[in-house]
């Protein structure tokens, strides 16, 4: 059998030469892409965030793409007291999930107050779904470009993709579906809405805050199962958070982490250098993890 084409330096991979990809390690990167190709599709894994990771942080005519819970937040019925109490949540706590100079305990117990009484809200009154559908259809394009290519590639390959959001999964799954990437391979770890009597009944627990998402939060599960074998693991993610979703996973696994980094670049660059192993700024595609998966199918 002829010896594998090894990948000597980041040279190699052109789209790591990017002017807005930066990379603390290029050596490190090489070595790991290198154990990724020697170990094949089979032990691969992808664990994602999904709020400003699978979808774009903007998009080009300035549109918002709204969150997971800001899609919730639209939908016509919901209470005006609960929407002004949500909004009011959100500029009090999202400036504090990602601010700067915050360590991340700090972080942590906002996030954990943030999540909480948001789940209290969410109490006592109807809400059909379908609402959420209806505004959700607005975002099914605003994933990240080539989103469609390389979850359709991933099916095809049978690797396991898992989707941790620390939003809200009603959102979260109906975006997927209408946007066609919700295949079988695909696992949404979120908070979903719980219903008692036809009337909303807060949020599912355990709670999923920015800080806490990880794969020990799947153990004990056939996906669990299905996936610890696979110690070759993708992270992609926009928080400092997100950095540690394969936290779980054995010690000896080879992670790739990709960040995606758009707020307070000049301010979080250094720490998302030191979380991730890849960063990117203000890249709204998904041409990195399909140059992986290229790399990997062409050995």
């Amino acid at each position: 059998m002829p010896q594998l084409k090894k990948l000597t330096n980041i040279n190699d991979v052109i789209v790591l030469q990017k002017s807005n990809c930066r990379i603390k390690d290029p050596d490190l990167i090489i070595k790991k892409l290198n154990s990724f190709i020697d170990g094949g599709i089979n032990r691969l894994q992808v664990v994602s965030d999904f709020d400003y990771t699978i979808t774009k942080q903007h998009v080009d005519n300035g549109k918002l793409v709204l969150t997971s819970f800001g899609i919730f937040n639209a939908c016509k019925s919901l209470p005006k007291d609960v929407l002004e109490a949500s909004k009011e949540l959100y500029h009090k706590y999202r400036p504090l999930e990602i601010c700067p100079k915050l360590d991340m305990n700090e972080k942590i117990k906002y996030m954990i107050e943030w999540w909480s009484k948001s789940g209290d809200l969410l109490m006592g009154f109807p809400l059909d779904e379908k609402e959420i559908d209806e505004v959700a259809s607005n975002y099914k394009d605003c994933l990240r470009d080539h989103s469609l290519e390389l979850f359709e590639t991933l099916n095809r390959l049978n690797v396991p993709v898992l989707v941790f959001s620390a939003g809200l999964g009603n959102s979260v799954v109906s975006v997927l579906k209408q946007a066609n990437v919700m295949f079988p391979n695909m696992k949404v770890v979120s908070n979903f809405l719980e219903y008692k009597d036809g009337l909303l009944n807060g949020l599912s627990k355990p709670m999923i805050h920015a800080f806490n998402k990880n794969e020990t939060a799947i153990e004990g599960t056939e996906y669990y199962d299905l996936v610890h074998s696979r110690d070759h693991i993708i992270v992609m993610g926009d928080s400092l958070g997100d950095a540690g979703m394969a936290n779980g996973m054995p010690s000896s696994s080879i992670i790739i982490k990709i960040g995606f980094l758009y707020d307070h670049v000049e301010e979080n660059l250094e720490r998302y250098m030191e979380a991730f192993d890849i960063v990117l700024i203000d890249d709204q595609t998904m041409d990195i993890p399909l140059a992986i998966l290229k790399l990997m199918e062409d050995k």
